[in-house]
Parts: C-alpha cells; structure tokens; sequence
C-alpha cells in the first residue's frame, strides 16, 4: 500500500479555500447567523471593549452581525489597516457604524487611513482573525501573506500572556486534523465556528 504524502501548506490552503467557495450565499448567511449566536452573548465578547474584527473576503465567515452588535453596545470596534509604507505592516484603525471604507489593495474594504483612531494591538481586548485552517491546538493557517503574524510578533517576547485574546472565526470545513505550525506563527487562543468553539488554552476568568 502506497502511503498518502502530506500536503503542502500551499495545497492545504488552496484546498480549503475551495471548500468554504463551495458553501452557498444561503449556507454563508447561515454560518453567519450561528457566528453570532455562538459569540455575542459570551462572557468573553461582553466583557471586552476594545474589539478588532475583520470584513470578509473569498468566502471567510462573516462577522458583519458581531461587528454590528458590538456597536450597539457602544463597544469601540476596529478593522486592520493595510499601510502604503512600509507594505507590511498592518495597523487596526477604529470605525464608526456607517463609516465610509474604500478598497485596499487586495480589494478588502477597509477605513481611510487616521492615525488617530488607531490603537495599538496590546491594547486591544480581543481580536476575531479569519483564517483559512484551524486544528484543536490553536494552530492557524492564514492567506500567506502574514500580517497577523508580524504584527502579533511581539507576543513571543512576553514571559506571561496577557492581550489581546486572539480567536480565529471559521466555517466547519475549514478544520484540519492538525497543523505544522512555523516558528513565526502566532498561535490562537482558539477558534469559534459557527457550530461549536475549539478552545487550545483556558479563557480568561475560567
């Protein structure tokens, strides 16, 4: 018998990005809505004021209701921001409800660049990441480009953990059974699907 050769993360990346493409505009309104019922009356997520979440692009859950309840809750919520220089980095900018967004150059929609509505990101309470995979060990496979990486790099320098609490946002189909993890990957607190959450570390206050 011939034994399976391991993908490739670049295998493993385009092979889930073609499973949650497959998920329908009902199927994605629906995973959305049990996002939201998963998350929004946590005691983690009605604790935290200081919110980053994403906007979805190539069929990544959508956080759009989280996003909207933590307005409503007078939460100050915050979108990343790609910077024109250095092209690497990426800063989160708060946005306002209504806020005018304008494409970055990967075609997501993000908040006109305002040094002054931004915060740093040990400041932050919890960020929501999207993800293409996730296994039980808060191992995450993101888009390739490593923004979140880099950014979250400092937290490798810390002795003790402290913010923000990291969670990935996923589709079901987008967990894998484990993940080979680089030295420069930021692991996750966990994940929330819209069916369940895969907690790798004990939650603040648990």
């Amino acid at each position: 018998m011939t034994e399976s050769v391991p993908l490739t993360r670049a295998q493993l990346r385009r092979l889930l990005r073609d499973a949650r493409r497959a998920l329908t505009p009902a199927e994605q309104r629906q995973a959305a809505c049990g996002l939201y019922r998963q998350l929004a009356q946590h005691p983690l997520f009605r604790r935290a004021r200081h919110i980053a979440l994403y906007l979805p692009n190539d069929c990544e859950i959508d956080p759009h209701l989280l996003l909207r309840e933590a307005q409503m809750r007078g939460k100050k919520t915050y979108l990343p921001v790609l910077s024109a220089w250095p092209r690497t980095k990426m800063v989160f900018q708060r946005i306002e409800h209504g806020e005018k967004l304008r494409p970055n150059r990967f075609g997501i929609p993000e908040p006109h660049i305002n040094r002054a509505r931004q915060r740093p990101i040990w400041a932050l309470d919890l960020i929501l990441l999207p993800l293409v995979g996730f296994d039980e060990e808060g191992g995450r496979l993101g888009m390739g480009g490593g923004f979140y990486d880099r950014s979250l790099a400092y937290q490798a320098r810390r002795t003790a953990w402290k913010k923000p609490l990291l969670l990935g946002l996923a589709h079901e189909c987008q967990k894998v059974e484990r993940l080979t993890q680089a030295s420069w990957d930021v692991a996750l607190q966990g994940t929330v699907s819209d069916k369940t959450w895969y907690l790798a570390a004990p939650l603040p206050g648990e």
